[in-house]
């Protein structure tokens, strides 16, 4: 009687459930660490869910996305309106793609809408630009940057349009997981390859 929990209604954590990839017990934690960011804004009863809004410079700052280069594209996905700003919802949502329990055909999906910067669909050469300088740190010269690139769209651009779409990616993907990282590494000193990132779950 007295464990009973009182932040949610049964039917919020059972929709919850349904949608994450998460127990009981994990959304609880994760409400947790999404009030932590902000006690005084997130309310410790969501029965009437609260219109609650966190700002991308709380979420960023968390240790599983502050190292990340991508933790601002990261937060924008899936934030619902595009700002990095995160509801509750959008936040679950996130530690649940990024989660080992999310399947890799959905990870390869937001991680195609992460490295989509100009949100048109297609990952282009510019898209790819910008997440090349992620991963080396901008460790690499211009010339550099756009032979990676144009050997990427080379080997994954199926239909030769010159860009990538979400099949390309995900052939790609399938066929070779640390293609990217494999390409920058042709390219880069062993001293820059001691700066890539790991890979991450996403």
């Amino acid at each position: 009687m007295g464990n009973k929990q009182t932040i949610f209604t049964q039917e919020q954590l059972d929709a919850y459930q349904d949608c994450t990839f998460f127990t009981r017990k994990e959304i609880l934690r994760l409400f947790y660490r999404y009030r932590d960011l902000a006690p005084q804004l997130v309310p410790l009863d969501y029965s009437a869910s609260p219109a609650v809004t966190l700002p991308y410079e709380l979420i960023g700052s968390m240790p599983e996305l502050k190292d990340n280069p991508f933790r601002q594209r990261i937060a924008e996905v899936f934030s619902e309106h595009g700002d990095g700003n995160m509801t509750l919802d959008d936040f679950l949502d996130m530690f649940s793609v990024l989660s080992e329990m999310a399947p890799r055909d959905l990870k390869a999906y937001y991680a195609f809408k992460i490295y989509d910067y100009n949100n048109d669909d297609y990952i282009c050469k510019s898209d790819l630009e910008k997440t090349v300088n992620k991963l080396t740190r901008n460790e690499l010269t211009p010339e550099e940057v756009s032979l990676v690139c144009e050997k990427v769209i080379y080997e994954a651009d199926v239909d030769n349009d010159g860009k990538l779409s979400l099949a390309d990616f995900q052939h790609m993907i399938v066929r070779a997981p640390d293609f990217l990282r494999y390409l920058v590494s042709l390219i880069t000193t062993t001293e820059q390859e001691k700066t890539l990132p790991q890979r991450t779950n996403i």
